[in-house]
């Protein structure tokens, strides 16, 4: 299928307009995501409807705190990624074409039926996820359009690469994104993921400034992205740029791909990530992958309720009353609380 958000260049090379990386490929090339082709100065995506997974997933797994807590959301993913992590954790989705020769796989659907699925799995909200969503933004564009109509939400997981272009033609069809802000460091972003710091925080204001709501996640990795420092500017940034209600998920690092050479990320540094966030302002902060950890639940800042009781990816129960807390009428903010 052709692509969207692309333009014709000299010697029938195109320009990419999806992500930041805005590549520019020659003809018979694909560009850094590996599954966006120049077929003869046209770009083509060489992965649409061409699914690698599909799940039913609690949608606190994606992870959404704030979105219809309890619910289910019906997850997608294609091959091919426009990051390099070199921790990543999905690695034989995402980095399949560029670790195995371009190749790519996944079974052809239609938007129609990942729709009709959805609704009949009883699933209220379409989560594109597992890899960055961007590169099969036309499968997800036009999925989401579909399923906007039939009033079931759209998410996208994303590593927050998009072009103001791609936001400005996803966002109204866009509910919530969570966003990977993966380091406060330039040097981290392009050691380790290959990619730049400043356009990830460019979308997320974008983000925010189009309606969608916002979540935030970190994978804090021992002794390359968690000093106090770093932690202490990213909080101020999320705190102060994006704001106070900004749920940010702090995620445990486990060794995988090509980053084997760190432990696992130790508790202490989950607990003093969340503590400098919640310094910093921002009201909602939670831990991740860290079995029986409190901070996972929703308390009331204003009161210090809990309001919202999480065992693993399953709400045991929620007390919000008409996106409010029962006992001091403080609001919380989200989508169907």
């Amino acid at each position: 299928m052709e692509a969207y958000l692309f333009e014709k260049q000299k010697n029938m090379s195109v320009l990419c307009n999806l992500c930041n990386h805005r590549c520019r490929i020659k003809n018979g090339r694909r560009g850094i995501c590996n599954v966006r082709e120049n077929n003869n100065g046209a770009l083509e995506s060489l992965v649409y409807g061409r699914l690698i997974a599909i799940n039913v997933d609690p949608i606190e797994k994606k992870p959404f705190y704030h979105i219809m807590p309890g619910s289910l959301s019906y997850s997608i993913a294609t091959v091919g990624c426009n990051f390099g992590c070199r921790f990543c954790q999905n690695a034989d989705i995402a980095q399949m074409p560029n670790d195995h020769a371009g190749r790519i796989i996944g079974d052809m659907t239609s938007p129609q039926d990942v729709v009709a699925a959805a609704v009949s799995r009883g699933c209220e909200s379409i989560a594109y996820t597992y890899t960055e969503p961007t590169i099969f933004f036309e499968f997800a564009y036009d999925t989401a359009k579909i399923a906007h109509a039939e009033g079931i939400k759209n998410l996208f997981v994303t590593n927050g690469y998009m072009t103001p272009e791609a936001i400005e033609m996803i966002a109204p069809y866009l509910d919530g994104a969570n966003v990977d802000l993966k380091a406060y460091s330039n040097t981290y972003y392009k050691d380790f993921c290959a990619a730049k710091l400043e356009p990830v925080k460019t979308t997320l204001k974008a983000l925010l400034a189009a309606g969608v709501w916002v979540e935030v996640t970190t994978l804090l990795v021992p002794g390359l992205n968690d000093s106090r420092s770093e932690l202490e500017a990213l909080s101020d940034f999320l705190a102060n740029e994006l704001g106070p209600d900004t749920p940010w998920h702090i995620s445990r690092f486990h060794p995988t791909y090509k980053l084997t050479d760190r432990k696992a990320t130790p508790l202490e540094a989950l607990i003093l990530a969340r503590e400098i966030g919640i310094a910093a302002g921002l009201k909602y902060v939670y831990t991740g992958n860290v079995p029986g950890e409190r901070s996972a639940n929703t308390f009331c800042y204003n009161c210090g309720k809990l309001l919202i009781n999480r065992a693993g990816f399953s709400v045991a129960f929620n007390q919000i009353k008409n996106g409010a807390c029962p006992d001091c009428r403080q609001e919380i903010v989200g989508i169907g609380l």
